[in-house]
């Protein structure tokens, strides 16, 4: 089990970051992993910080989620004698960072600037590959550094679709229960239970949650963090991820950058939620209540696009069985998309 050793959380937290990495006791060489717009806002800060207390700083711009880029900051890695990563940014930046340094043998410290995926702790890193996001195994965090000021200052829609990612719990839960009982896949009930206990508190706390606040960033970031704890409980990303997610990669295979991976994951739990027979009206109504899209339109997707992702999301990673392995068909597919309102 990985579970990162710190998780500095609050307003300010980045400025403690030489004593973090010194209470780890890492080199004073290293490597920032970070993105072109998040090198504005923290891969600079955090160079001049570690720069001040004698740390030997290099910095490389990631602007794609591929394994080239990976193997890229990994060579620079090598190059630079770095004695350790950090992932500054959103998704990209952190799943890079993590599996570069598994490549190259070394720790990496996750510093995310905004809330809006469950990525920034857990052991799974998704890039794209042949043109489809996939999700490998990688390794978590040695540290968390989560300033809630900054995080505080991201766009709405990066909250709203962290609260997507985690409320997509739900129907994860649900999927890795059917798989257990039908294909007596291993099953944990403990991360079980903390990914179903974080997405109930976002439900539970829907109303509180709004962009630009600290807390509201605090909030969110907690959840994130437990989601990703499950997950390395588990060993796999089965307690956040299942047939919403699915959903999710469908559509992005059938139209490729249309929304935020969060964002249709939420629309994902609402139908998965009706089609396991579960309370997907309160799961659309949390949605609505923290400014998350919970029909298609909200985000410009076609109705055609939303049910062919239905009909083919059972083809994304066949080895994980999820309710909907059997296959919709075109009837089954329309009528979940229409009862639930997303079209």
């Amino acid at each position: 089990m990985e579970l990162p050793r710190i998780v500095a959380l609050g307003s300010g937290v980045i400025q403690e970051l030489p004593e973090i990495c010194s209470s780890l006791y890492l080199a004073k060489n290293v490597l920032i992993v970070t993105g072109p717009n998040t090198q504005g806002v923290m891969g600079k800060t955090i160079h001049s910080i570690l720069e001040e207390r004698g740390y030997e700083v290099e910095t490389i711009i990631c602007s794609a989620s591929k394994l080239e880029e990976v193997d890229r900051a990994e060579r620079l890695c090598r190059e630079t004698e770095a004695g350790f990563l950090i992932g500054a940014g959103g998704g990209r930046s952190i799943d890079i960072a993590k599996l570069a340094s598994l490549q190259a043998g070394l720790q990496f410290l996750s510093i995310p600037t905004a809330a809006s995926h469950d990525g920034i702790c857990s052991s799974q890193a998704s890039l794209t590959v042949n043109g489809e996001a996939t999700s490998i195994k990688a390794q978590s965090p040695l540290a968390i550094v989560a300033d809630t000021k900054i995080i505080a200052q991201a766009p709405a829609r990066l909250l709203s679709a962290g609260c997507g990612d985690i409320i997509s719990n739900y129907t994860a839960i649900l999927d890795w229960q059917l798989a257990h009982r039908l294909r007596n896949e291993e099953y944990s009930e403990y991360a079980s239970a903390l990914s179903g206990m974080t997405a109930q508190m976002i439900v539970d706390l829907a109303a509180e949650i709004r962009p630009g606040l600290e807390e509201s960033a605090r909030i969110v970031i907690k959840a994130l963090i437990s989601s990703g704890v499950a997950m390395s409980i588990a060993g796999s990303s089965r307690p956040a991820s299942g047939s919403e997610h699915k959903f999710a990669h469908a559509v992005n295979r059938i139209a490729p950058g249309r929304a935020l991976h969060g964002e249709l994951c939420g629309l994902g739990t609402i139908m998965m939620m009706y089609l396991h027979g579960g309370d997907w009206k309160m799961i659309k109504k949390a949605l609505e209540t923290v400014g998350a899209p919970t029909c298609a339109a909200d985000i410009g997707l076609d109705p055609e696009i939303v049910i062919s992702a239905l009909i083919s999301a059972h083809e994304i990673r066949p080895e994980r069985y999820t309710i909907l392995d059997s296959g919709l068909n075109r009837m089954a597919a329309a009528r979940a998309a229409e009862a639930t309102g997303i079209i």
